[in-house]
């Protein structure tokens, strides 16, 4: 019973960060990235204890593209100056595509070989992707949160299958607020380079 309670109250906590997290990116603020920082460190506590191991790996990773992130909306633009938002062009789309569909059956059939993973191709594919949605969030690019609107809905189902309540819950708002990025995203293309991002 206390286990059960430690974890619920430890994915309370991550789901807390992690809407916050991605509220900032919406705004485009830079504290979106360390706070996705100690998101990112809770939830792979969380995954590993529901044998969610894509995910779990898939949190390291998002330490490192937080870090990268962080620098790149600082000094990636023209210049070194704040990065802008951009739309991905299809030569990047198709690559972006092929990783993340190699990155799903490469991973799924490993988890399925050696661990005892409970949904090996599921967990794969979205961790795969998310990797992929979460690299083009670094780089500004709108459709980041195209991709996230699809994941989003798929991680929606996948922890209501896993009892993990609270984390569908957020991936629920995450999916709201994916949708409020790509307006407020798509309409500060259009903004001069000197204007403040789009408020809520």
């Amino acid at each position: 019973m206390h286990s059960l309670y430690s974890v619920s109250s430890l994915e309370l906590l991550a789901a807390l960060i992690g809407a916050i997290s991605v509220y900032l990116s919406v705004r485009q603020t830079i504290w979106s990235w360390p706070t996705a920082i100690v998101n990112v460190v809770i939830y792979a506590v969380v995954f590993y204890r529901a044998k969610l191991y894509a995910d779990m790996g898939l949190q390291v990773i998002y330490v490192a593209l937080s870090i990268y992130g962080w620098y790149e909306w600082l000094y990636g633009g023209d210049n070194r100056t704040k990065l802008r938002v951009s739309r991905t062009g299809p030569r990047l789309g198709a690559l972006l595509t092929g990783i993340a569909l190699a990155g799903s059956a490469l991973l799924g059939v490993l988890l399925r070989g050696a661990t005892d993973a409970a949904l090996p191709f599921l967990d794969s594919f979205l961790s795969s992707t998310s990797l992929v949605a979460q690299w083009m969030m670094t780089k500004k690019k709108l459709e980041n949160w195209l991709v996230w609107i699809g994941v989003d809905v798929l991680y929606v189902g996948m922890f209501i299958f896993k009892h993990l309540y609270v984390t569908a819950g957020l991936y629920a708002v995450f999916l709201a607020l994916a949708v409020r990025g790509h307006i407020d995203w798509r309409r500060s293309m259009a903004e001069p380079a000197s204007a403040p991002p789009v408020a809520a």
